[in-house]
């Protein structure tokens, strides 16, 4: 299995991003998809999430912010960012939900300047 993230960069406050996630050598069909991250320091989390139906969670944090949607054919997981604050900034990694261990991939990093 491989999960490679992209789309990550510098951004200013305010600004916007897409992050996508390519899967490869998994039913990504069938599995319910996270994005997630993990900041200097602190531990990784849950941001957003999508089930097989295109249902979707949102931490609070970035709720009417973030948009997590996906393309079952194409076999990718995107993240639309707006209005982007410092405190986003962090290495954002896509996994199933709940995440598998064994699939974590490098990440892609986010840094949002003040």
């Amino acid at each position: 299995v491989q999960l490679q993230a992209s789309g990550g960069g510098l951004v200013q406050a305010g600004g916007s991003l897409r992050l996508s996630c390519a899967a490869s050598g998994m039913n990504f069909r069938i599995m319910s998809m996270g994005w997630y991250r993990q900041a200097p320091g602190k531990e990784r989390d849950l941001v957003a999430s999508i089930t097989t139906g295109g249902s979707a969670n949102y931490a609070d944090s970035v709720t009417g912010r973030f948009t997590i949607s996906r393309d079952n054919v194409r076999r990718t997981l995107y993240l639309q960012m707006h209005n982007m604050k410092p405190e986003d900034t962090a290495v954002y990694y896509c996994n199933k939900d709940p995440p598998n261990s064994n699939y974590w991939g490098r990440g892609t990093e986010v840094t949002v300047s003040s």
